[in-house]
Formats: C-alpha cells, sequence, structure tokens
C-alpha cells in the first residue's frame, strides 16, 4: 500500500513535467529546466538527461531504475562516461582495487541522480503567505506547495511562510496549468541567503578535541540563517578566494524530535564546489538509506542535490532536524573525485542488492567510512561500545521479547566498531584526524598513506557549518547522540514508551537478483560467542555430571558396614 501511495504521489508530480514548457513559459524569468546550467557536484548537468525510472533506453543498471519508477531522474546522456562496478566483488574491494588502477582523468558520472522536478525557479523573493513570488524581473507568479505525501507526519505550516516570507529563494519544481492559469508547485525551497561568505567567516580554531562535539550539541536556537567557523586554513591573512573551489563535504543530520529510533542522526557525504556567489545548493550528497523499507517521508537512497536532500519539503533533511557540516575546502579536485567515483560504484553495488542496509553494520556512516578506507583515509576507531555488556544485554533483551533476533540486534550494536556505528562519531572522528592531517605536523600518529597525503596536500581549509531546521508542524530536533549510554539515557526506560514511526517493507523482486552477486552473510540470531558460552556451559555440566557419578561410584564401593548399619 505504501509504495502504491507514493507511486501515485511522485507520478502525479512528475507528470506536471509536460503540463507547460518550463523554458519558454511566459512570464520565465528566473525559469529554466532542472538540467539547464546547472552542475551536479563536480560533475556539469550538461551530459546528463532527464528521465523516469521506467526509462527504456537508459544504459544504467535496471535494479536503481526500478526504484524511480514514476520519479524524475537524471541519467547520464549517451556518449557520457558511466561508472561501473566488478561483478562478483563486494564493495570494499571493488573501491580499492578501481581506485588502485584508476588514471588521472574525469570523473565519471553516476548511474542515476535523483532530481524530482523538472524545473528551477531562482531569485524568486517569497511573499508573504508562501502563496506568490516576486521574480527577477518583477512580476509575480502564483506558486502552491506540493502536497504532504500519505505517511508524513507533518508538514509546512503557517510558521514555514513566515520563516521564507521576504527571502530570495531558489526552487525545484513544476509548471501546473490547469484551469488556464500557470502555477508554480515547488518541490523544494532553498533559502539563497544560505551562501558562504568566505571574507567574513570568524576564524575560531579548535582548542580541544572536544570543541567539535560540542559545536554539535551547542543548545539548538531559532535561527534565519546558517552559521559557520573557520577552523583552519593553509593561508592565514590571505584573501580567501574560494570560487569554484572543489570541496569535501561531512553531512551529520541531528536527531528527530518525534521518532525515539532516530537519536542516532544520520550522515552523508557531498562533493561539488563553490559558487561564485558562496552557493552550495547544487552539491551532490551521497545518502544511503534502507531501500527494504519504504521511508515515511518519501526518502530514496540516492545521490542527489543539496537543496533536494536539504529542503524537500517532504523528504528534506532540515524539516525535521537540524544540521551540521564539516567542509574541507579543496585546491585539486582529485581528493574529492576519487570519492565520488568510489560511491557511485557502491550505489551500483547496493540497487542490485550485492549487501543490505543493515543498521549496525552497514548504515549510513558505516558505508560512508568505508569508501574512505578503501580509498586509504583510515579514520581513527573508537572501539566497540560494550562488547561485555554486549553479551548480558543479548540475553537480556532476547528473553524479554522473546526473540532470538532482538537480541542479535543488541548484541550487533554494541559490539560495532563507533565510527561505523554512530554518525555523530564518524563526523567527529573524521574531523579531528582531517585537522591532524593537514595541522602542521602534517601527521595523524601514523604513516600517511598516498590517499592521506593527497588530503595533506589538497585541503586549503576547513569550515563547519549549522544548519537550522526549518519551521513546521514538526516537534524540533536537537544534536544526534555520540554514544550508546547517551541513546539509553535520552530515550524513555520502557520501549513501549518509545515515540515511533513504523514503515512499510519494500520487498526486492527476485527477478531482478542476480546471480553473479556476492553471497552476504546473514547473521545468525545465536552470535558465536553466545554460541560459544552456551557450548561451554554444557560441556561444563556433562564434565559437572560424569565427575559427580564417578564419585558416587567411589564412595559406594568404600563404604564400611559400620556406615550401612548406622
Amino acid at each position: 500500500m505504501a509504495r502504491k501511495l507514493l507511486g501515485v504521489a511522485a507520478a502525479a508530480f512528475a507528470g506536471l513535467a509536460g503540463a507547460a514548457d518550463a523554458t519558454t513559459s511566459p512570464s520565465s524569468a528566473g525559469l529554466k529546466g532542472a538540467l539547464e546550467s546547472e552542475s551536479i557536484g563536480l560533475l556539469s548537468a550538461e551530459h546528463f538527461r532527464l528521465e523516469t525510472g521506467k526509462c527504456g533506453n537508459c544504459t544504467v543498471p535496471k535494479q536503481g531504475l526500478w526504484y524511480f519508477e514514476n520519479d524524475l531522474i537524471a541519467v547520464p546522456a549517451n556518449g557520457a562516461t558511466v561508472s561501473g562496478f566488478m561483478q562478483g566483488a563486494d564493495r570494499r574491494s571493488d573501491v580499492a582495487r578501481w581506485a588502485a588502477a584508476q588514471q588521472p582523468e574525469k570523473l565519471a558520472h553516476p548511474s542515476l541522480v535523483w532530481i524530482g522536478a523538472p524545473s528551477i525557479f531562482e531569485n524568486a523573493v517569497m511573499l508573504p503567505g508562501a502563496q506568490r513570488v516576486r521574480a527577477a524581473g518583477g512580476n509575480e507568479h502564483d506558486i502552491r506547495l506540493v502536497p504532504k505525501i500519505p505517511t508524513n507526519l507533518s508538514y509546512a505550516n503557517d510558521a514555514t511562510a513566515a520563516y521564507f516570507a521576504g527571502r530570495t529563494v531558489r526552487m525545484r519544481g513544476a509548471i501546473d496549468s490547469a484551469g488556464g492559469k500557470d502555477v508554480f508547485v515547488a518541490r523544494t525551497i532553498w533559502p539563497s541567503d544560505f551562501a558562504f561568505d568566505p571574507a567574513t567567516m570568524p576564524s575560531q580554531p579548535l582548542h580541544t578535541s572536544s570543541d567539535l562535539a560540542a559545536f554539535v550539541r551547542a543548545p539548538v536556537k531559532e535561527a534565519r540563517g546558517i552559521d559557520t567557523r573557520l577552523l583552519w586554513e593553509r593561508h592565514p591573512g590571505q584573501a580567501r578566494d574560494w570560487k569554484q573551489k572543489p570541496v569535501l563535504g561531512f553531512v551529520l543530520n541531528g536527531a528527530q524530535g518525534d521518532d525515539d529510533e532516530s537519536l542516532g542522526g544520520h550522515f552523508a557525504i557531498a562533493t561539488g564546489r563553490i559558487g561564485n556567489n558562496g552557493e552550495w545548493a547544487d552539491w551532490a550528497v551521497n545518502n544511503f538509506y534502507n531501500l527494504d523499507s519504504f521511508s515515511e517521508k518519501g526518502i530514496v537512497a540516492a545521490t542527489l542535490p543539496m537543496d533536494n536532500y536539504l529542503m524537500d519539503l517532504n523528504s528534506g533533511q532540515q524539516y525535521y532536524r537540524p544540521s551540521y557540516m564539516l567542509v574541507a575546502v579543496l585546491n585539486n579536485e582529485r581528493t574529492a573525485a576519487a570519492y565520488q567515483g568510489g560511491v557511485q560504484r557502491v550505489f551500483n553495488h547496493f540497487y542490485r542488492h550485492d549487501f543490505q542496509y543493515r543498521h549496525a553494520s552497514a548504515n549510513c556512516a558505516g558505508i560512508s567510512v568505508d569508501v574512505f578506507d578503501s580509498l586509504g583515509w583510515h579514520i581513527p576507531e573508537r572501539g566497540p561500545s560494550a562488547p561485555l555488556k554486549s553479551l548480558a544485554a543479548y540475553a537480556y533483551i532476547a528473553a524479554k521479547d522473546g526473540s532470538l533476533q532482538s537480541g542479535r540486534k543488541i548484541y550487533d550494536y554494541l559490539n560495532e566498531e563507533q565510527t561505523r556505528l554512530l554518525p555523530a562519531v564518524a563526523f567527529e572522528s573524521a574531523g579531528l584526524d582531517l585537522l591532524d592531517i593537514v595541522g602542521p605536523s602534517g601527521k595523524a600518529g601514523r604513516a600517511l598513506t598516498p590517499y592521506e597525503q593527497q588530503l595533506r596536500s589538497d585541503v586549503d581549509a576547513i569550515f563547519l557549518v549549522r544548519i537550522p531546521q526549518i519551521p513546521s508542524s514538526r516537534a524540533t530536533g536537537s544534536a544526534p547522540v555520540f554514544s550508546f549510554d547517551e541513546f539509553q539515557s535520552r530515550v524513555p526506560a520502557d520501549q513501549a514508551d518509545w515515540k515511533i514511526v513504523p514503515v512499510d517493507a519494500r520487498p526486492f523482486p527476485d527477478t531482478l537478483r542476480d546471480p553473479s552477486s556476492p553471497a552476504e552473510d546473514d547473521p545468525s540470531p545465536v552470535p558465536p560467542p553466545i554460541a560459544g558460552i552456551g557450548v561451554f556451559t554444557v560441556l561444563a555440566a556433562v564434565v559437572f555430571w560424569r565427575r559427580r557419578k564417578k564419585t558416587k561410584a567411589a564412595k559406594k564401593q568404600t563404604t564400611t558396614p559400620e556406615e550401612l548399619v548406622h
């Protein structure tokens, strides 16, 4: 049912693409096609074309197209180079082999990019009430917001309209000419004043390693714009000319205020270039979510533009939590291009179900960190949360829930490396290590790999960004947790009291499975250490019983007549 509802909503919106020609519509100042004079991360959009997942002549893996049957995506145009994948190889070894063999060449195109809307309306001033905008030429135009998808629990309201009123915005959407009148249906609204201003960015280096976590944990306050903080620059005192400089961005999304299962937050890596006026709405974000269930907000794992990732009215992260970003400004795109090229191969494996999204061992943080590890950036590990506690936790949860699978989940959480488990820890560990790599010593307490040496050479500046949650009917979010203990302290003691948003399963069709896909081990509900303890306990009981039996037999043979009479 969820797939049907989301499909109908997406199809209706995608269908608006043909309702009017976005580039030739009357009074179209500021209105253009979604790929016109645009970039998608490090790549120009000129070598992409708009399609839906039903595309019959797209030379990309059919498994990826299946997830976007009724939605607009950008696919490589004919003749464009496309990222591939190695059949039969796991994602990590594939990226490592590709990175070792690649030659200096332009970045290949991703198999698909989730675009969602056929048009962009930019340099428009939002008028009060969010029903009209004033275009750059002075003409006013009607707009309406794309409908809330049925499963979304909250949506834009009067507070949202007040937040955008009077601001210049960039919107993704489509023209609807129903009723003889053109209306722009906005799917994404991005404030143009979110742009970076390098010249005025305050320089505030970290004094201690805990300062990075403190930046994230700072109390959430009402804010109309972004906050920035420069942590490091290669040439202090010189003019910061970052126009068209490539970047590598680490995006940390906070905890939702209405979903206790979301307290760990979310993590993604972005690549792109800083615009001539500090723009960053067109950065490519590599967003991993569980493909085997329907997001209540309509999120689908994909590479997508930053304005869609943060500001889509249904699926945008900023409509349900605050976000934070650490940005490395580069003097050479090779470092960011290597990550983007590697993660595009991982997406090809992911859509094919060569591996599954797992909330402990292969989540948004773990998959992203693994790409860096395969390239050669070995972000320092923090170790598992509580391996000893996991044994007792397994027994308790399995008994309480009457489910060995539930016990296995808590066991896996407590035994997983924290930089792969918790988005906030991945963000902190990567940021601190990057600062160590580019620092005066050029070391991070270890010999640097070739990719780490590239980081040291290519990074010109590092800065932080705090992005406010957009007001809506949704509860205010907060900072994500940095440990499993912190998670436990923030949720109700009784799990029955947790606020949880149920989602429907999305089974992957067997017809799309490839026999060449590597077999992925399905974790046993009884972890090896638990099984080992069980075997040991049984063996110990057998040994104890046999020894006791022998002792009784020996005692019987030496019993005297006097003792029997007694």
